[in-house]
């Protein structure tokens, strides 16, 4: 039962780490997009620096925010890939589910082939007993 208990809250540990996951990672998405809009107003109150020190540094930061953007949806990708994983390996009612579809299907398959073999069997034996009837009381005997 401790072992249970104890599966249970490393399970639980785990989903709570990948909903933190992913908060971190649409905010990251949210808040440098955000940023890159900011930098792409124009503003003409740049007195005391020139005009090409401010666009060489907007660019600067817009691709590192650009890549805090990639970072972040690469790093949700994998947390896609991660809870997929997860569902698989341990959603065992799923996977008893679905077997126990697969098998049922595989039972009702199995039935309908043997009544068929049985209903094929049954017009073959009529056929030969009236092709045995017609040897036999055939003069080519």
């Amino acid at each position: 039962m401790s072992q249970a208990k104890a599966i249970s809250q490393s399970k639980e540990a785990l989903l709570q780490s990948y909903q933190k996951q992913l908060k971190d990672d649409v905010r990251s998405l949210v808040d440098n997009f955000g940023e890159i809009m900011k930098l792409a107003k124009i503003e003409d109150d740049t007195k005391q620096l020139s005009k090409m020190t401010v666009a060489q540094q907007d660019q600067y930061e817009m691709q590192v925010r650009a890549a805090n953007i990639v970072r972040a949806g690469e790093s949700l990708f994998r947390l896609v890939s991660d809870l997929k994983q997860f569902l698989i390996l341990n959603d065992f009612v799923l996977v008893n589910d679905s077997m126990q579809r697969a098998s049922k299907g595989s039972q009702d398959r199995k039935r309908e082939v043997d009544s068929k073999l049985i209903q094929l069997r049954d017009e073959i034996l009529i056929e030969l007993r009236d092709l045995e009837e017609e040897y036999y009381s055939s003069a080519y005997r």
